[in-house]
């Protein structure tokens, strides 16, 4: 891995005080995205850390599912400068930053940004069971080595650890849902999990998400309730999605609401 200067992956001791970032330490540093299935927790999560990348923030994604491990799915293997798995990390007795360091893996275009995820062909048995405070353990050490964590959280929380740990210590929460009663209903049977562990509701931003032009803004928020942000529907997006190319940028007019709301989301929540 390469390690450059004052970069995310700068060297530096356990033992050494904390050291300055190169732009100034945003309000908000651990962003958790989180929301019902196929409502593009990943494809939101993604899009966000390249747009950080892009202006040259140093970013780490967190990409939390076990079960169907999103790594795979972002850009093809070859834009990867290695594999490392999540859960090298969380198969140790203890969490450390170099640890965490030596499994990050860098993108070979865009240097500002790193990922943390299961490989391709792994799974939630595929390592020992971990317990939340090693996932405590591990979210402190991304928070020292990099000034901007996005986490990709896994829909169903009951049995993630990770995903739930992430939910409760992020200093802000996309909660995405699509406009749709099945999206609803999953939310509803999903929050009393979080209410029950002292869940920060203040913390939350609601998007709607998938939005379609047919959906009149006076609909969605009829269904959802006040959101704060609306991510429209992209065709191009759709078809980044499934081709597993979420790096690509997005040049197509049908995409220009997507990306002017994401950049909201940006300011928003980092200030940047």
């Amino acid at each position: 891995m390469n390690f450059k200067k004052n970069g995310i992956f700068s060297r530096r001791e356990e033992n050494d005080p904390p050291r300055p970032y190169g732009d100034s330490e945003p309000s908000n540093q651990v962003l958790a995205v989180w929301g019902s299935p196929g409502s593009g927790k990943t494809t939101t999560a993604v899009k966000l850390a390249k747009y950080l990348a892009g202006r040259k923030k140093n970013v780490i994604l967190l990409l939390c599912d076990m079960t169907a491990p999103m790594l795979p799915c972002i850009c093809p293997p070859g834009e990867l400068e290695c594999e490392h798995s999540l859960g090298s990390i969380l198969a140790a007795a203890r969490v450390s930053e170099s640890l965490v360091k030596h499994n990050l893996i860098t993108h070979k275009k865009y240097g500002n940004l790193a990922f943390l995820g299961m490989l391709k062909g792994e799974n939630e048995y595929t390592y020992p069971p971990f317990t939340a405070n090693q996932a405590s353990a591990l979210l402190a050490c991304l928070k020292e080595i990099a000034p901007y964590i996005i986490i990709d959280c896994g829909s169903y929380i009951a049995n993630d650890i990770l995903s739930a740990v992430a939910l409760m210590e992020a200093d802000a929460v996309l909660r995405l849902v699509n406009c749709d009663l099945k999206s609803i209903s999953y939310l509803s049977s999903q929050l009393p999990l979080l209410r029950d562990n002292k869940w920060d509701a203040d913390k939350q931003y609601k998007v709607a998400s998938n939005v379609r032009t047919d959906e009149a803004s006076d609909h969605a928020e009829q269904v959802l309730g006040t959101v704060t942000f609306k991510l429209f529907h992209s065709p191009e997006l759709a078809r980044q999605t499934l081709s597993g190319d979420l790096l690509s940028d997005l040049s197509l007019r049908d995409s220009r609401s997507f990306r002017k709301e994401l950049e909201a989301i940006s300011r928003e929540v980092f200030g940047c």
